[in-house]
Formats: structure tokens, C-alpha cells, sequence
């Protein structure tokens, strides 16, 4: 037998070493690179965009979800995303963006790169409705039929996306989870009048919870329509819904993570998880995102 020669030996002990270093860095549960929604960090990115996302992708945040781009170009955001060593793979809109703009945000999301473009917010199909109200009551006043003309909007703003080359989406908040009159769900009916082909869906898990619905039932039931996945942590020992949960980081908190993944993994379709934390009461908010990025990479269960 051939002898390995020293060189061939550590050239060999490199390319181990960094197939090693790949993979650590997407050991999570899904196998997916570690990711971050930048709602997380709207107070901090009006004021220092470039360096907070150099901040992020010291971390080990990999791939970032946008929240607004802060008056800034295409150009300028590709390049910052490639500087701090990030990859930006979808952007939040709401509607009433949407609907008057989906051309320019299109065009948009094509010059940087996006592959996903979600509605995180939709709207009265009789907007003057909502006057004097605030954006949960907003929703929360929104009938049955509303939800259907959204699910409408969202089929015509899907199938112009996908002329682009977009994936387009719907991500979820508490709301969608009130029960109307006859117990319709609001996130059902999203479900059930949206082509899968056209509208695929972000599940934020901590505010099915507080919705007081089980993503783990949703996945069983309809595990192909979910491609990107939202986390986070609430305390919620004390909390009666109706109340602001309060948040808190990945390693604390309440949602049953273990229970969540495995269903996850075993019926959905997950590209993407993105780490999104609501707000930081007990430590500032780059050392809660570093405990957050810490607890995805080495959740184990």
C-alpha cells in the first residue's frame, strides 16, 4: 500500500477541516443556514446599516429577511449584504405597499437578488373602515370576506411575482387565528383560497402560539405550503392572551421548540428559518441576537 505523504496529508486534513466548518455552521435542527428577520435591528439599521450587518454576520448569521431598506439602493444593499458576508433572501411588504407599487418593488427585488418577496400585513378590502383604528384592531375587524379578497390579492400578486422570477408569500401574525363568526379561521381561508404554486407561506411559530393555534397541527395538515420559518421566544408563565406576550431570548422562554422542529422537519418543506426577536427587556440587542444565533446553531433538542 502507497504511503500518504505528509503534504497530501494535510492538504487532506484542510478540506476535512472546512467540509467540518460548513457543516457546524448549519447545525440546526432543519440543516439550513442560520438566519436572521431585520426587524430585529430597525432601531439600529437607520442609523448604521453597513456595520450592523457586518455585526450580524460576525455572529454567524448567514442569511438576513429584510423589513424596509431604510432609503437605500439595490446596489448599495447587495453590497453591504456582501461585505458583512450575508445573503438577503426575502423582503416584507404589506398590501397596501403591494398593491400600488408591486412593479417598482419587483424591479427592486430582482436588481438585488431576492428570492422571496412576503406580505406581512393585509388590509380591508373598504380601507376607510380602519380609520381611527389601530393595526391589530384593524385586522382584527376584518371579516370573513375581507380575508377572501385578500387571498384574491394574493393569487394576482403572486402570479406577476412568479413572471418575475419571485416566490411570493404570506407571513402570519396572531390575528389570522381569531376565530369569525361560525368559526372560520382567517389563516384557513388564506389556506384554502390561495394556489400553492402561486402563494407559498412564512410561518412566524411564536405568533401561531399566541394566536392560540398549534404550528405543529398546521404543518401536519398542510406541511407543503410552508417554505420560510420564523422563531422566537416568548415568557409566557403569566400571560392571558389579550395581553403583550413579552419577549425574550432563544434559550428562554416558553414555545416547545423540540416538539416544533420535529414536525417541521417531518412535514413542511422549510428553506429558510429566520431568528426574529420582537423586543430586548433584559440585555441589548446585539447580545440577545448573539444568544439567538448560538441557540439555532447548536439546538439539539
Amino acid at each position: 500500500m502507497t504511503g500518504i505523504s505528509r503534504r497530501d496529508f494535510v492538504k487532506g486534513a484542510a478540506a476535512c477541516a472546512a467540509v467540518f466548518e460548513a457543516r457546524a455552521a448549519f447545525a440546526n435542527p432543519l440543516g439550513l443556514p442560520i438566519g436572521l428577520q431585520l426587524y430585529s435591528v430597525r432601531d439600529l439599521l437607520p442609523t448604521d446599516y453597513a456595520g450592523t450587518l457586518k455585526q450580524l454576520g460576525a455572529m454567524g448569521y448567514q442569511e438576513v429577511e429584510a423589513a424596509g431598506f431604510f432609503n437605500h439602493s439595490a446596489a448599495d444593499v447587495k453590497q453591504a449584504m456582501r461585505d458583512a458576508g450575508l445573503r438577503c433572501v426575502s423582503a416584507h411588504y404589506s398590501l397596501a405597499d403591494l398593491q400600488p407599487k408591486l412593479a417598482e418593488i419587483l424591479e427592486y427585488a430582482r436588481d438585488l437578488g431576492l428570492s422571496y418577496i412576503i406580505c406581512s400585513s393585509p388590509m380591508m378590502r373598504d380601507p376607510s373602515r380602519a380609520k381611527g383604528l389601530g393595526w391589530a384592531q384593524s385586522i382584527e375587524a376584518m371579516t370573513v370576506d375581507d380575508w377572501k379578497w385578500n387571498a384574491e390579492q394574493f393569487n394576482a400578486i403572486g402570479a406577476k411575482a412568479q413572471a418575475a422570477g419571485i416566490q411570493f408569500g404570506y407571513h402570519n401574525h396572531f390575528v389570522e387565528f381569531h376565530p369569525k363568526a361560525g368559526g372560520v379561521i382567517p389563516y384557513d381561508v388564506i389556506l384554502e383560497n390561495t394556489d400553492p404554486k402561486l402563494v407559498t407561506m412564512e410561518m412566524d411559530v411564536g405568533w401561531v402560539v399566541i394566536g392560540g393555534a398549534k404550528p405543529e397541527e398546521y404543518f401536519r395538515k398542510h406541511g407543503k405550503r410552508f417554505t420560510q420559518l420564523h422563531v422566537k421566544q416568548f415568557k409566557l408563565e403569566n400571560w392571558k392572551p389579550g395581553e403583550e406576550p413579552i419577549s425574550t431570548e432563544m434559550n428562554q422562554g416558553s414555545l416547545d421548540y423540540k416538539k416544533i422542529f420535529a414536525a417541521a422537519a417531518k412535514y413542511a418543506s422549510i428553506r429558510h428559518i429566520y431568528v426574529e426577536q420582537e423586543a430586548f427587556p433584559d440585555m441589548p440587542a446585539m447580545e440577545a441576537l448573539q444568544v439567538d444565533a448560538k441557540w439555532l446553531k447548536d439546538f439539539s433538542g
